[in-house]
């Protein structure tokens, strides 16, 4: 992996300019490589998600440079319109008992989480891993990977622009940041475990004067209201995230431990439980500023390897949703980050076994990054796939404050491993004995 020369374009080729691929393509351009950022739509762009970012994420946010101050753009000179809001913790709704739980003061993340809608939040990021040196490319929809003589893969082939033109570029290493449905891991045979958890999500804009709330909302239960005043109880979880510019990002997801799983019609799922929520927050018909998307919820490292014959995967390619809490872009970046030192090393090895055996080790680094934590995750998503062990804990355990802080701290990944409270050292126990998680 030397240097681009007529064999390739660069370095590295990054697929996906999402948060995994820019903050991959950021720290890749910091460590002196040459990169190629590859995006198959043109920014701004939406993405399906609930725009909420809690400390670990604004942590990662904040690595790369980026203004994340209240009113701050976020990035001098980009252009961009948009604006930071911030939130103090997570409101809790469940069994009776609403909860507020302000994010935990800690050396290592900030106290504080912040919304923004990926239409802009992603340009940010794409547009600060340019600054540093990365080439994006946009309208560029890569289709499938290129491989050496040796059957290595050593770039991709790619439809680019209006025309759809037909393109190769070659880089010795590719970081596949392609999302859940993951097209170049499945050109190498990396599938889906079906052993480890999956989700599914759907979200819809509302135009509502709670758009500039300062907690992320979570509801443990979803009631749906029937005729004479009865209610049942709905499957999933949902959530409220106020995005400061007069809209609501409202939303449901549920997991596979869930016996509902496979058949559930989730659009009109997320109407049935808005109908029953109190009229004058504004989650109606009239309201809606687009329609309701949803997609898939790849968790707990369910794609595996995540380096495999010249490509590394990141993100939700590589399944690194959090099982506990849903929450992906954290994930995304911080995996992102550790592809990016994989390939940085290889390229400086003198061999090509070397090189091999610097960027294999990328998937030791994920199971030691995520792989214990994940492992606890995949238990905990077992369990509350259980509805009898969800309705004990939403009762006995939501009234007791000291018990949620802890669960905050354990589903939001939130500790200070070495100078923490009791509560962080419980959580930094667990995970020391726990096996990891491994491709």
């Amino acid at each position: 992996m030397s240097a681009p020369s007529a064999q390739y374009d660069a370095d590295v080729i990054v697929v996906g300019a999402g948060p995994g691929g820019s903050a991959a393509a950021y720290y890749a351009a910091l460590h002196g490589l040459s990169v190629l950022l590859l995006e198959k739509s043109t920014f701004p762009r939406d993405k399906v998600c609930g725009d909420g970012l809690t400390p670990r994420s604004v942590k990662s946010i904040v690595a790369m440079g980026i203004d994340t101050t209240e009113g701050a753009t976020g990035l001098d000179g980009a252009g961009i319109e948009g604006r930071w809001i911030r939130n103090k913790g997570l409101r809790v709704i469940g069994g009776g008992v609403r909860l507020e739980l302000d994010w935990p003061e800690l050396a290592s993340f900030p106290d504080y989480g912040l919304v923004r809608p990926r239409s802009d939040f992603d340009e940010l990021l794409a547009r600060r891993a340019q600054q540093v040196g990365a080439k994006l490319i946009e309208q560029c929809n890569v289709t499938g990977p290129l491989h050496d003589e040796n059957g290595r893969v050593a770039g991709v082939t790619a439809k680019v622009g209006p025309g759809k033109e037909p393109q190769e570029f070659r880089a010795p290493a590719v970081i596949a940041c392609d999302g859940m449905s993951g097209r170049l891991g499945l050109a190498e045979g990396i599938v889906r475990d079906e052993k480890r958890p999956m989700g599914v999500a759907v979200r819809r804009y509302y135009k509502s004067p709670r758009h500039d709330d300062d907690y992320l909302e979570s509801w443990l239960e979803l009631w749906e209201e029937l005729p004479g005043g009865e209610r049942r109880l709905l499957p999933g979880y949902g959530w409220i995230f106020g995005v400061g510019d007069g809209t609501s990002n409202v939303g449901l997801g549920i997991l596979d431990s869930s016996a509902s799983f496979q058949n559930l019609n989730y659009r009109d799922l997320l109407t049935r439980w808005l109908d029953g929520l109190p009229g004058e927050w504004g989650y109606v018909e009239d309201n809606a500023t687009g329609p309701t998307r949803g997609g898939g919820l790849p968790m707990g490292f369910n794609k595996h390897p995540h380096y495999q014959n010249g490509l590394l995967l990141v993100g939700d390619a590589a399944g690194a949703i959090n099982p506990f809490n849903g929450e992906g872009i954290a994930y995304a970046m911080e995996t992102g980050e550790l592809a990016a030192e994989a390939v940085a090393q290889a390229r400086t090895r003198r061999t090509d076994a070397a090189r091999e055996r610097a960027l294999a080790g990328y998937n030791a680094a994920m199971a030691d990054h995520l792989g214990s934590y994940y492992r606890l995750g995949g238990i905990f998503v077992k369990l509350i796939g259980n509805p009898h062990v969800m309705r004990m804990a939403t009762k006995y355990g939501l009234p007791r404050q000291t018990l949620m802080r802890f669960v905050l701290k354990m589903m939001a990944n939130l500790t200070d491993p070495r100078d923490g409270d009791a509560m962080d050292r419980i959580l930094t126990g667990l995970q020391k004995i726990t096996p990891a998680v491994r491709s």
